[in-house]
């Protein structure tokens, strides 16, 4: 009984002390000219949380279960980041973006990455045509790339050589062939799928093109109820009616509140310290980071724990960042960014297992 009083004390000194954190996020707001700031943006968060929340639940009415999914995606969108879906086969990755194209109306093209596809199948290529004259030219073909909502499908099944043919795309958002730049429609997402499991005719992704992808968004296998409900409407053939709630526009209208979301020193730095813990040579780092990680999360990382974070805080109707925003996307953001040595590969360690111990070990406040 006296242990049972005793974690039940400790678990309300717990509770006070995060209490106590939060409260030190948010006085450095009050009495400055960012307490005016968050006053001003309270009813715009609120109108981009109900925009959010209905494009949630209109796609959760199409995609069984996958809760976390949805958000994720839904996050990195609007936050301007690129999402890799990674799961087995047959989870509904490729309808999810299907549904997130309709629900968003944006433009959707899909690719098939195979072995023997080419990067001018993906971006495009210079044909000889003629013009009225009838001189000879050089005129530029698009490829599928030229999309809004590009769906990468099975990304690891082409070759380095192809997979480098997104990298441009995703970082700049432009196409360069023959010295000419070709800007692409904004907003501009890709959405690449990988099965974790089959490795045969499969590359690897390039650390390069990983570190451009805001989240990696591990989709979890069905629950017996959600099994049941996929096969229940394979055999009803219930259609779901998909509605249109947003446009391009509007989503890049919300992404400018972003920019408007207030960030304290505190949070910032958090990020920043979340981000070096996952480097096995920094102070912060925890004792099996300095084991089995070769190398830890680039800058990107912590510019994507802050956007990801933005959002999250306007989806909850907060114009400012909290520390557990920063938590809540901790392992989309930086488990792909984390190169385990070979002890590491050895002992079959997992980059997930690392971030969470990572998260549970560093201090929310610098010493």
């Amino acid at each position: 009984m006296l242990a049972a009083m005793g974690k039940h004390v400790c678990g309300i000194f717990d509770a006070l002390f995060h209490v106590a954190i939060h409260m030190m996020c948010e006085k450095p707001i009050r009495g400055t000219c960012m307490e005016s700031q968050v006053e001003g943006l309270r009813d715009e968060a609120n109108r981009f949380a109900e925009e959010f929340q209905k494009a949630r639940t209109a796609i959760s009415q199409v995609i069984v279960g996958q809760k976390i999914a949805i958000e994720s995606v839904l996050v990195a969108i609007f936050a301007g980041g690129n999402v890799l879906l990674e799961g087995v086969p047959g989870l509904g990755k490729t309808e999810l973006v299907k549904a997130l194209s309709r629900v968003l109306n944006l433009e959707f093209r899909r690719i098939q990455f195979t072995p023997d596809l080419m990067p001018a199948d993906i971006i495009g290529t210079n044909i000889m045509s003629t013009d009225e004259a009838g001189r000879y030219r050089f005129e530029f073909r698009k490829g599928p790339i030229f999309t809004q909502l590009l769906l990468a499908d099975e990304i690891n099944r082409a070759s380095p050589k192809t997979q480098s043919a997104l990298l441009e795309t995703m970082q700049e958002g432009s196409v360069t062939t023959g010295g000419v730049i070709h800007k692409l429609q904004q907003p501009f997402f890709v959405l690449a799928t990988q099965n974790p499991v089959e490795q045969e005719g499969t590359y690897p992704l390039p650390e390069a093109q990983l570190d451009r992808f805001l989240f990696k968004v591990v989709v979890p296998f069905l629950n017996r109820a959600e099994l049941n409900e996929v096969v229940s409407r394979t055999i009803l053939k219930r259609p779901v009616e998909v509605p249109q709630l947003l446009t391009g526009d509007r989503i890049l209208e919300l992404r400018q509140l972003l920019d408007k979301v207030v960030v304290t020193d505190i949070i910032r730095d958090y990020a920043c310290r979340l981000v070096l813990s996952t480097h096995p040579q920094t102070e912060d780092a925890p004792a099996e980071v300095k084991q089995f990680v070769q190398w830890g999360a680039s800058p990107r990382a912590a510019q994507g724990l802050i956007r990801a974070a933005r959002v999250k805080a306007l989806a909850d109707g907060r114009p400012y960042v909290a520390l557990d925003d920063i938590r809540s996307f901790a392992q989309e953001v930086l488990q792909h960014r984390v190169l385990l040595n070979y002890d590491g590969q050895a002992e079959g360690i997992s980059p997930r297992d690392l971030i969470t111990t990572c998260v549970k070990t560093l201090k929310e406040t610098a010493q």
